[in-house]
């Protein structure tokens, strides 16, 4: 490694990227719309394509999908990047609904996991085929109605005590709280308990490890030679060993688990019964340990971390909108009162329209998703007449699209919680108008989970605190497959009356 010093480091990437250039320009098909070649982004360079566009940070690559939402619409334009087959990028919700309907025609395909497959490896998010079927059945089995009732009404409630006595002690000491962390923590000790039957915690070795491995694979979508800088990243392979380890110890722990014949007194209880049904399941379904020890890690990321920043982003939005958090505290007391009292289990989607309305809001804007892509598995033809040969790369920005006017009005940059109520009553968008649980036979596992899990946070936490924001100014995302908040979102806490 000591001989690839930087000027060598340069002279291979030079000669990569043009051997990557000229067979973009002699082999890549042209994708085209009822025999026309489709527009591309004002910005397109000549040979580049957009390749400059996308080294750019996150946050701005966002707002550059965004304008070009505005500029598009709904039509299919066409991307270009030196180290991508060619691809196209869709806003037209009936595009997504034809992708969510046809999973066998669009595949994670080899160029998200080939960038992809040191984090997530045979895992649900790059798995496809049986493989994906077989994870997939192992987490319905999971979040059945039975064990969603024990989660939300035993172990949440269990763990939401835990948090309150954290912020009682914050208010009384007056100490700025990172709700991010607070939020992270909640999840890890739900998901942890419940999926995989182990005590799991938000500063652990491969929580941090994981939210570091994360941020550098979401590079790798940017970085045109990130198989050759990667292997310079020391942190990045040791936060990856770290990630596999635990994998180990969460599969060698469900073992043990299942070895012992005799249940303990914990186990007779409805929380001990649930608790490490997943990787239960997991095991039950899927003979290869390797292959087990992979699921289990994609499902913790996708029912932790997601969730716990959806959370995030919905107090940083709420602490900006006073009659928003009126609005809450309205419906909190108007159940209180039809109840007779406070009590966890009081608070329900089905019972608690306007809370959900906030955090679905919240949902549109800061999606813990932003990007998704596909790969063509065989020759298409969208709705839309445009025509994608086989191996085209197909990418919807949900950021951008939760923002399009044709969608959701003038107002689609706005936080309006009041646009998901209809005469009192929540009203959902379909799948493929508001994708953030994604679709088809791919739509979220957890989304009734997540929801369960948001209202009941905010109803208690809104009841007995006020929070202001400890610093000023907008938060942004952080890089990371997912939206975490750069630098967290520290508050301070007070105790309401």
């Amino acid at each position: 490694m000591a001989l690839i010093d930087g000027p060598v480091l340069l002279i291979l990437g030079t000669l990569l990227v043009t051997i990557i250039l000229v067979k973009s320009l002699l082999f890549s098909p042209t994708i085209k719309r009822n025999g026309q070649s489709l527009r591309k982004p004002p910005d397109t360079l000549p040979l580049l394509g957009n390749g400059i566009r996308f080294l750019q940070a996150r946050q701005t690559l966002f707002h550059w999908f965004t304008s070009c939402e505005k500029t598009f619409g709904y039509e299919t334009f066409a991307i270009s990047v030196p180290t991508l087959p060619p691809g196209v990028v869709i806003n037209d919700p009936r595009n997504l609904e034809f992708v969510f309907k046809n999973e066998s025609l669009f595949g994670k395909g080899e160029f998200f996991k080939s960038r992809s497959w040191d984090l997530f490896g045979y895992g649900i998010i790059n798995a496809d085929g049986n493989l994906w079927k077989a994870q997939r059945k192992a987490g319905l089995a999971f979040l059945n109605t039975s064990n969603l009732k024990v989660l939300n009404d035993v172990a949440l409630a269990q763990y939401l005590d835990q948090t309150v006595e954290l912020l009682l002690g914050k208010s009384e000491d007056g100490n700025v709280v990172d709700l991010q962390d607070v939020f992270h923590e909640l999840t890890s000790l739900l998901m942890g308990k419940m999926a995989y039957n182990m005590e799991m915690h938000t500063k652990d070795d491969f929580t941090v490890g994981f939210d570091y491995a994360s941020g550098v694979t979401a590079e790798r979508f940017q970085n045109p030679l990130w198989f050759i800088t990667d292997q310079f990243r020391r942190p990045f392979w040791k936060a990856i060993r770290a990630i596999r380890i635990f994998g180990d110890e969460i599969v060698a722990k469900a073992q043990s688990d299942k070895s012992e014949k005799a249940a303990s007194a914990l186990e007779k209880d409805r929380m001990g019964q649930m608790s490490g049904s997943l990787i239960k399941s997991l095991l039950d379904s899927i003979p290869d340990t390797e292959i087990v020890a992979d699921a289990a890690l994609n499902y913790l990321s996708a029912g932790r971390d997601t969730t716990a920043q959806a959370l995030t982003w919905t107090f940083y939005l709420v602490m900006r909108h006073q009659g928003v958090r009126d609005e809450i505290q309205r419906e909190i007391e108007r159940l209180i009162a039809q109840h007779g009292g406070f009590g966890p289990s009081l608070f329900a989607p089905a019972t608690s329209p306007y809370i959900l309305a906030v955090f679905t809001e919240a949902l549109r804007l800061y999606p813990p998703v932003p990007f998704e892509i596909k790969q063509a598995v065989a020759s298409t033809t969208l709705p839309d007449g445009t025509y994608l040969p086989k191996g085209s790369v197909l990418v919807w920005c949900t950021w951008a699209m939760n923002r399009s006017h044709i969608t959701w009005g003038a107002d689609a940059e706005e936080f309006r919680p009041d646009r998901w109520i209809v005469d009192g009553k929540f009203v959902a968008k379909s799948a493929h108008e508001f994708p953030v649980f994604n679709g088809g036979q791919r739509l979220c596992l957890g989304k009734k989970m997540a929801e369960a899990v948001a209202v009941k946070t905010m109803a208690a936490l809104f009841w007995m605190f006020s929070f202001s924001p400890a610093t000023a100014g907008e938060r942004s995302s952080k890089s990371s497959l997912t939206l975490p908040m750069e630098g967290g979102l520290p508050v301070r806490v007070q105790t309401r009356t």
